[in-house]
C-alpha cells in the first residue's frame, strides 16, 4: 500500500522552501499541496465535484476510514481540529499522523520522516505562535492543555485558537466567476504597484484563484475517466455534465444554477469555508432564469440542490455549514425566495443533519417561506432555524454600533453566532463557564479539580458579610476572565494577521482589495470578536439561591452550603431540597427572572467594555450551545440551583431541564425579558410534541410563536418529537438512525451523540 503521507510530507517541504516568503504567496504554495491531493473522489449519485474529508475524529481513523477514497491529513492549512472547529490556520495534529501510522503502517523510512515533521512543526502551527506571544501573566491565567483537555474544560475560561464563521460575498464570486475575479485582483495589484502597496498580497490571491482552476480541472479529468468506466448510460450522462461544468466555470462566469453551485462548492473546499451566506440571493437570479429557458424544471432544480445538500453533509463540519435564506437588505427578494422554497424542499426532502439552514423573517415578507419552513419542521425536521429581523436588525445595530442598512446584512454563523454579511468578522475564539466562576468565586479563588486558585481571590462565601458583596466579588471575576479572552482574541488575529494572507477570504470581504491588506491585516471593515458564554442560567438560579436562602432567610449557613456542594449533596439532602425548591429561571417569576437579566447585563456589558480596550470594533458574548453546556458540565461541581456535580448546565438561554413547570406560557415569557441588543446571539431551543402540529393544535401552536415574536423573540430552534422515540433510540439505535434532534445551535442523528448529551435532551421539557 502507498504512503498516503503525501500531503503531510509536501506540505511540509513546501513551507519549508517558502518559510520567509511573502505569507499570502506561502500559504498559496502550501494549499496547492493540499488540493487537489487531499480531495475525496467523486461518488456514485454525486451531481456535483467537491468532496473533502475535513480532519476527523480519532475513530474515524481508526473504525470505518477506506484510506483509498478518503484522503485525510494531519497537516495543513485551516483544517478542522479532531472534535473541534476549524483552525487557526496552519496546523498540525499529531494524534491524526499517529492514527494513520497505526492504520497505514507504512515503511520506517516514511515514519522517520513523519517523526521529523511533527518535530519541525511543534513550533510552526499557529496554535503554538499565538500562545508564545501571550504575556507570562496571561499564560498563567489561561492554561495550556491538548485540545479540550481536561484543564482547560475544568477551568472557568479558556482559548479555541481558531478562525470560524467567515460569511464573504458568494454573490461577487457567483457573478463575476473565476475569470472576472482574476481581472479585479489585477486591476488592484496595479494600483498597488502605482502607490508603492503590497503587490505579493495581490500575487498570492492570483495563484489561489489558479488553484480553484487546477482543482475544477483535476475533478473534470476524474468525471470524463468515470463516465468511460460506468457501464449507465444516465450515469454516464451525469458524469460527462459534471466535466462540462467543471471546464466551463474555470473559463467563464457561472451562466446557470449548476455552474453557480459547483463553482460555490469548490471555492467552498478549498477557501475552508464552513458558511455559504445569503444563497438565496446569488442563486436566485440564475434559477429563475433557468426555469424562463427550460434549462431546469422546478423538479430538477430540487434534484441537483438535494445532491448539493448531501456533499455539504458528507464534508462535515457538523457546528457549521450555515446557509442564509430570507430577511430584509436582499437585492433581489422576489427571485431569491423563489429559491428559499427550493432550499426548505431540500432540506424537508433530504433527512440529513447538514446544512444548517436558517430562515430569516420579517413583518411584510412573503409568509409562505415562513409556512414552508414550519411544515419542514413539523415533520421532524430541525431546520430551518428562525430569526426575527424585527428583533434582530436593531439589536444587532446597536450591539456592534453600526448603521441600520449594514445591519440588515447580519448573518448567523456556527452555533448561532452574528457576524456582518461580506463586512465583518467574529470568531468564538473563547468560553466562559459562568457557573464554574461561581463555583471559584465562593471558594476564594480555589478550582478543586485541577487544584488551582484562579481569578481574583475575595474570600470564601463566609466572608462575604452581605449578597452585595458577594455579587460584587462576581462582578470582579467576570471582568477578570473578559479581559484575559479580549487580549488572547486580539493576539490571536495579529499573530495570525503576520503569517497569513488567507487569500481567498481576503478576495470576497469587502475594502480589503481597496485597501489593499489581507483580512486579518488591516483589511476588514470591522475586526469583531466574541466569546461563548455557558452556564449563565446555573449561575443566576445559583445567586437567586444563595440570596434567598443565605442572606434574606438564613436557611442555609454559608459553611453548611460549601460543606453541601463539596460532598455533591451526599448527606446534605435537606439542603439540595432547599436549592431545588427554591424559585428557578423560565417561570415568569419577577425576582428569578429579575436576576437572570442582571448576571445577564453583568456579562454582557463587560464584554462588550473591552472591544475599544484592545483594537476591536466589537467584542460580544454569544450565548448559544453546542454541546458544550454537558462537555463543560461534567467538570463543574455540584451547584448552589441543587445541580449535581459533573451533570450537564442549562443549554444556552434556556431554564435547566425540568426546570420550568409553569408551562410553555410562561417559559417564553421569561425567554424574552432577555436585552437582544448587548451580544452578538443566543440560542433559544424549543420541543414541542407531535401532537402540536396536528390540524386541531396547530392553530394554538402558531399564536403561541406569534406572540413570542411580537413579545421581542429573536430565535427560535424548534424540534418536533415524541418523548417515546428517544427512549426507544436509546434502546433500540439501528431502529432510529434518521431521529435528528436539535443539540444547541447545531443538529444531529440522536443515536451518535455522547449517553450524557442523549440524556441531557432528554430531560428537556417537552411542550404540549
Amino acid at each position: 500500500m502507498k504512503s498516503n503521507f503525501d500531503v503531510e510530507i509536501n506540505f511540509t517541504r513546501v513551507y519549508k522552501e517558502n518559510i520567509n516568503a511573502h505569507p499570502a504567496i506561502r500559504e498559496a504554495k502550501c494549499i496547492a499541496e493540499m488540493f487537489p491531493a487531499a480531495l475525496s473522489p467523486i461518488e456514485n449519485g454525486d451531481l456535483f465535484a467537491g468532496r473533502y474529508v475535513a480532519t476527523p475524529g480519532i475513530d474515524k481513523i481508526r473504525n470505518n476510514w477506506n484510506p483509498n477514497t478518503e484522503h485525510i491529513s494531519g497537516i495543513g492549512f485551516l483544517g478542522l481540529a479532531p472534535g473541534a472547529g476549524p483552525s487557526s490556520g496552519y496546523y498540525c495534529h499529531d494524534e491524526v499522523i499517529d492514527q494513520k501510522i497505526e492504520v497505514l503502517k507504512p515503511s520506517k523510512n516514511i515514519t522517520d520522516q513523519l517523526s521529523e515533521i511533527k518535530e519541525f512543526w511543534k513550533k510552526e502551527t499557529m496554535h503554538y505562535k499565538i500562545r508564545n506571544s501571550y504575556s507570562k501573566e496571561l499564560a498563567d491565567a489561561i492554561p495550556y492543555d491538548e485540545w479540550m483537555g481536561f484543564k482547560e474544560t475544568a477551568h472557568p475560561a479558556y482559548p479555541l485558537y481558531r478562525m470560524a464563521g467567515p460569511h464573504w460575498d458568494w454573490d461577487k464570486l457567483i457573478l463575476n466567476g473565476i475569470p472576472g475575479l482574476i481581472k479585479i485582483v489585477k486591476e488592484h495589484r496595479q494600483k498597488a504597484l502605482e502607490k508603492n502597496g503590497d503587490t505579493e498580497l495581490f500575487d498570492g490571491i492570483l495563484l489561489s484563484l489558479n488553484n480553484i482552476s487546477d482543482v475544477c480541472l483535476f475533478y473534470a479529468k476524474q468525471a470524463e475517466e468515470l463516465a468511460k468506466s460506468s457501464d449507465c448510460d444516465e450515469r454516464k450522462k451525469e458524469l460527462l455534465e459534471i466535466k462540462k461544468t467543471l471546464i466551463f466555470i474555470t473559463e467563464n462566469k457561472p451562466a446557470n444554477l449548476r455552474q453557480a453551485m459547483q463553482l460555490m462548492l469548490i471555492y467552498g473546499v478549498v477557501s475552508g469555508a464552513y458558511s455559504f451566506g445569503r444563497m438565496d440571493e446569488y442563486f436566485g437570479d440564475l434559477y429563475v432564469s433557468d426555469l424562463a429557458n427550460g434549462n431546469l424544471t422546478e423538479e430538477s432544480a430540487l434534484k441537483i440542490t438535494k445532491s448539493l445538500w448531501k456533499i455539504i453533509n458528507d464534508n462535515g463540519a457538523p457546528y457549521d455549514n450555515r446557509i442564509i435564506i430570507g430577511g430584509k437588505g436582499r437585492r433581489n427578494e422576489e427571485n431569491a425566495n423563489k429559491f428559499a422554497h427550493v432550499a426548505i424542499e431540500a432540506t424537508r426532502t433530504v433527512i440529513l443533519p447538514l446544512p444548517q439552514l436558517s430562515l430569516r423573517f420579517y413583518k411584510g415578507q412573503d409568509e409562505s417561506l415562513y409556512e414552508h419552513a414550519m411544515k419542514s419542521i413539523g415533520e421532524g425536521r430541525t431546520h430551518p432555524m428562525l430569526y426575527n429581523d424585527d428583533v434582530n436588525i436593531p439589536s444587532v445595530q446597536k450591539s456592534m454600533n453600526i448603521t441600520y442598512e449594514m445591519a440588515e446584512q447580519y448573518m448567523p454563523f456556527g452555533c448561532g453566532e452574528y457576524v456582518i454579511y461580506k463586512k465583518s468578522f467574529g470568531t468564538p475564539s473563547g468560553v466562559f463557564n459562568i457557573t464554574k466562576i461561581l463555583e471559584t468565586v465562593i471558594r476564594n479563588g480555589h478550582e478543586r479539580l485541577t487544584d488551582r486558585t484562579v481569578g481574583i481571590p475575595k474570600g470564601a462565601l463566609k466572608d462575604f458579610k452581605s449578597f452585595d458583596d458577594l455579587y460584587s466579588a462576581f462582578e470582579e471575576n467576570i471582568e477578570y476572565w473578559c479581559v484575559k479572552m479580549a487580549e488572547q482574541q486580539k493576539l490571536e488575529y495579529d499573530v495570525v494577521g503576520k503569517e497569513c494572507g488567507y487569500n481567498l477570504w481576503t478576495l470576497l470581504y469587502d475594502d480589503c482589495l481597496e485597501r489593499g491588506k489581507a483580512i486579518f491585516n488591516g483589511g476588514l471593515n470591522h475586526l469583531g470578536g466574541t466569546l461563548e458564554s455557558y452556564g449563565q442560567i446555573n449561575a443566576s438560579d445559583s445567586l437567586y439561591a444563595i440570596k434567598k436562602l443565605v442572606y434574606d432567610e438564613k436557611k442555609i449557613s454559608p459553611n453548611e452550603l460549601i460543606l453541601a456542594l463539596n460532598a455533591d449533596f451526599e448527606g446534605y439532602e435537606e439542603i439540595q431540597k432547599m436549592l431545588l425548591d427554591a424559585p428557578k429561571y423560565g417561570n415568569d417569576n419577577a425576582e428569578v427572572d429579575a436576576m437572570v437579566r442582571k448576571v445577564h447585563k453583568t456579562i454582557c456589558n463587560t464584554t462588550q467594555a473591552q472591544a475599544e480596550k484592545f483594537g476591536m470594533d466589537s467584542y460580544l458574548i454569544v450565548i448559544i450551545n453546542n454541546s458544550a453546556n454537558t462537555i463543560l458540565g461534567r467538570h463543574t461541581l455540584a451547584s448552589p440551583d441543587g445541580r449535581k456535580a459533573f451533570t450537564f448546565l442549562a443549554n444556552g438561554n434556556n431554564p435547566q431541564s425540568g426546570c420550568d413547570t409553569n408551562g410553555v406560557t410562561a417559559f417564553l415569557n421569561s425567554l424574552v425579558k432577555f436585552d437582544t441588543d448587548i451580544h452578538a446571539g443566543a440560542v433559544q431551543n424549543m420541543k414541542f410534541g407531535k401532537e402540536m402540529f396536528s390540524e386541531k393544535l396547530y392553530p394554538k401552536l402558531m399564536a403561541l410563536l406569534n406572540t413570542y415574536w411580537k413579545k421581542g423573540g429573536a430565535q427560535a430552534m424548534l424540534t418536533v418529537l415524541n418523548k417515546d422515540d428517544l427512549l426507544n433510540a436509546m434502546k433500540e439505535p439501528e431502529k432510529y438512525a434518521n431521529l435528528m434532534v436539535r443539540v444547541g445551535g447545531w443538529s444531529a442523528r440522536f443515536v451518535e451523540l455522547d449517553k450524557d448529551i442523549q440524556q441531557e435532551i432528554l430531560t428537556r421539557t417537552f411542550n404540549a
